[in-house]
């Protein structure tokens, strides 16, 4: 009778995780991040964030107590980055992780192969996959759904409910209302733009400027409108 090894299903995952980035004077940064949570109360809510230390000296001793500050505003951290080898008391918050909102894959862990087969046996190259560079959505986003592609356009041919979220490497197109957050431009492209035919968003942002529902322009809310970064300053005109 064989028996039956016991297993167990391993599969890879990517998150996609947001990066702050605090720098000196802290008191001041810590400040300007209070007004931040203050404007979008929901910004961080439920979302992973990794704390970039790469701005602290290297004799600081303000690293825990800035992640203590951090982390007693709601924020969740799950790691560090950029922190020096010396600085202790950091393990409590985990390590980094990359950030990509994929959805998991399988991986096989097979055992190796005999030393004899692997020296018969030529390896044949796979043929790379041509990288998405957008991604259609061919309905609408309900509420609490969270949609992620980081290295290109998003386009929903529908609506985006509030309590949604549409999140782009580049540009996002929404053929209907978009009444939930749209974050553009996540891999650093400032040019990136985000359309809709009716504006009610709880969050619009594009390279890390943003403008909530309090900030956009009253003539704009309920019609078709693009939003769009001129320098540091997000602009939001009309579509038509």
């Amino acid at each position: 009778m064989t028996e039956t090894r016991p297993f167990i299903r391993i599969r890879g995952r990517s998150i996609m995780a947001l990066v702050l980035t605090p720098e000196p004077p802290f008191q001041g940064w810590l400040a300007a991040l209070d007004a931040q949570i203050e404007r979008a109360p929901n910004f961080f809510d439920g979302r992973p964030v990794v704390v970039d230390l790469g701005a602290l000296p290297q004799d600081t001793r303000d690293a825990v107590p800035l992640l203590h500050e951090i982390s007693g505003r709601g924020i969740h951290i799950i790691g560090t980055e950029a922190a020096h080898p010396s600085w202790e008391g950091l393990e409590a918050w985990g390590r980094p992780l990359p950030g990509a909102g994929k959805p998991g894959r399988p991986i096989e862990i097979s055992e190796p192969p005999p030393r004899a087969a692997v020296q018969a046996a030529a390896p044949v190259p796979a043929a790379p996959r041509p990288e998405q560079t957008s991604l259609l959505i061919n309905h609408s986003v309900r509420s609490g759904q969270s949609i992620a592609h980081e290295h290109g356009d998003v386009t929903i041919l529908g609506s985006v409910a509030s309590g949604a979220e549409v999140v782009a490497g580049s540009s996002i197109h929404v053929y209907g209302a978009l009444r939930g957050r749209a974050i553009a431009g996540l891999s650093g492209t400032p040019g990136s733009r985000i359309f809709c035919r009716r504006l009610h968003a709880e969050l619009v942002a594009i390279d890390g400027v943003y403008q909530t529902a309090d900030d956009m322009p009253p003539e704009r809310i309920g019609t078709a409108s693009c939003a769009w970064l001129d320098g540091d300053v997000m602009r939001i005109t009309a579509l038509d």
